[in-house]
């Protein structure tokens, strides 16, 4: 992963000092609460429900043991003793003091880390494949184009004050675990019929108000020109994005309004006429950025097939927990393990200072301290030896940590909700608690399969409703929490956003109404199909009389 120059320090140092005097006016009053938030926010400081909020960026969701082990130590010293794990692969917390933030954000610099542009309307922190570097299913590793994305948009002048947020995803995968076509930019890294790397380029994606799938402007662009054609997009949104109306700011709704054919000519115009003084990095500069992200010298491990497959016949539990959490890695001999943040009634994404400590010290013992964040609030250790498997998930179970759920109907994408949030109309984390309770049968959500829930509190879609299998979107009528679901979306290549099944559902209704899919579903559904086959197989019609039918 990469590591911080002089430079880097120096300029974090001098970012931290500023926010301290920042911090230090609001609270003597220099600064009144509308100056002071866009300088907390720019540092990645909200005001929540009951508290500030502190977001964390972890780029592309890469960690080292010795951070996660300072992120667990801030749980303790800052917080109430754990953090929150985000759909944006970042980290936050819940109840920091302002005044002690800038001790905080000291803390996070010991370990090269920070919250700068995690809020505000900037390039945010830039997501990518959690499997990026050890999948067998690659171009490259898309964590390298990440990190150049980040050097350049940070601070960027010229995009500091956009229009609104503005989200950029990356996967060289053939499948995408990205999400890449439901962000502002989402790039495709693959290589055309003369073996050239480059980018497809998707723009205008994106959930919230107006849940939208991004639409390719260019099926390929050459990778040395990535910084070029993105500073092009960026100036025709900053141009032409409106300003006059929040809801209608962010880059989707000028797709969608201009047509992407009049988007792609605008921006293929811009870029023909900056891109001879534009950035665009040497390839010695993207070989020294790579170069950061070689792979660890794997000592060579004979595949464990027997004693593995011995390990799962004798032990059912460990049996279901490598079906659902254990993906295969480019190295034989290794694989890739998905650590739940869902356990049974718990918070999903939210871990303990002890569990993390604990991570960091598996992720030493049995990897080579590294940790990944999803963007479906999980933890991921990227090169476990297959036969040190069964000794990693007694470890885990141990901390609480072994739900055998990855991808399946109790691994829940949830929001803070109302809980936390100011922005939300109702609660998000009890409706996936109880969701979690009323599938908690191992046997039973082994035999359902593949089915995603994400749950939202607001449309703001923070919960990425709009693309579960089931998604659900909490909304407040006359003083009391209702839920509305959808059914049928979907964030990977084949993106699709979900459709409203009906009237909504008060909120000791939801959970029963989930039920009543499932167990449509489970009816309906023909040999080896997942949930969302039979759905479109069928359609939604069965789902909806399953709903309605007292109506």
């Amino acid at each position: 992963m990469y590591s911080y120059t002089d430079f880097d320090r120096a300029f974090l140092a001098e970012r931290n000092r500023q926010f301290r005097a920042q911090v230090e006016r609001r609270i003597d009053g220099s600064l009144t609460e509308d100056e002071f938030k866009p300088l907390r926010l720019m540092n990645g400081v909200y005001l929540q429900l009951h508290a500030y909020m502190l977001r964390v960026a972890i780029p592309y969701g890469t960690l080292n043991s010795a951070q996660m082990r300072q992120l667990a130590l801030l749980a303790e010293k800052w917080d109430k003793g754990y953090g929150h794990f985000t759909t944006r692969q970042n980290i936050q917390y819940n109840w920091p003091k302002l005044e002690e933030v800038p001790d905080l954000l000291e803390d996070l610099a010991e370990v090269e880390m920070h919250a700068i542009q995690t809020s505000g309307n900037c390039i945010r922190n830039t997501t990518s494949d959690p499997f990026a570097g050890r999948a067998a299913d690659e171009v490259e590793d898309a964590r390298v184009w990440c990190e150049i994305i980040r050097q350049w948009s940070t601070l960027h002048p010229e995009f500091s004050f956009l229009p609104r947020k503005f989200k950029i995803a990356v996967s060289a995968a053939k499948v995408d675990r990205a999400a890449i076509r439901v962000h502002d930019i989402g790039l495709h890294l693959h290589r055309n019929d003369a073996g050239e790397t480059g980018f497809q380029v998707m723009v205008g994606g994106g959930l919230g108000r107006t849940p939208m799938v991004g639409k390719t402007i260019r099926e390929f662009l050459p990778a040395e020109h990535l910084l070029s054609y993105l500073e092009a997009i960026l100036r025709v949104y900053n141009q032409e994005g409106r300003r006059d109306n929040k809801f209608k700011a962010r880059i989707k709704i000028l797709v969608h309004e201009s047509s992407p054919e009049v988007i792609r000519e605008k921006v293929e115009a811009e870029w023909q006429a900056i891109r001879d003084e534009a950035v665009d990095l040497p390839a010695e500069e993207v070989a020294r950025i790579r170069a950061f992200f070689a792979a660890p010298d794997w000592p060579a491990r004979p595949d464990a097939p027997a004693a593995l497959a011995a390990a799962r016949a004798k032990q059912p539990a460990f049996d279901r927990w490598v079906k659902a959490n254990v993906a295969p890695h480019r190295t034989p001999g290794y694989a890739i393990v998905t650590v739940s943040l869902k356990p049974v009634g718990g918070p999903p994404g939210d871990a303990t200072d002890a569990q993390m400590d604990a991570i960091a010290d598996l992720s030493e013992r049995y990897g080579f301290g590294e940790i990944r964040v999803t963007h479906e609030q999980n933890l991921v250790l990227p090169d476990v030896a297959q036969e040190d498997l069964h000794a990693l998930w007694l470890a885990l179970g141990e901390q609480g940590l072994a739900t055998a759920n990855v991808n399946l109907v109790s691994d829940i994408i949830a929001c803070p909700g109302l809980d936390y949030c100011a922005l939300a109309n109702a609660r998000s984390i009890p409706v996936a608690q109880d969701i979690t309770r009323r599938f908690a049968d191992d046997d039973r959500i082994g035999l359902i399969g593949e089915l995603k829930i994400k749950i939202s509190g607001c449309i703001n879609a923070c919960g990425h409703h709009h693309v579960g299998d089931i998604g659900i979107l909490g909304v407040e009528k006359t003083g009391e929490e209702f839920y509305q679901i959808t059914l049928g979306g979907r964030p990977d290549d084949k993106a699709a956003i979900g459709t409203i099944t009906g009237r909504a559902f008060a909120y000791d209704e939801v959970v029963d109404a989930v039920e009543r899919i499932v167990e449509t579903y489970m009816a309906l559904r023909a040999d080896g199909e997942i949930f969302r086959d039979t759905l479109t197989r069928l359609g939604h019609d069965p789902f909806k009389e399953a709903l309605y039918a007292a109506d």
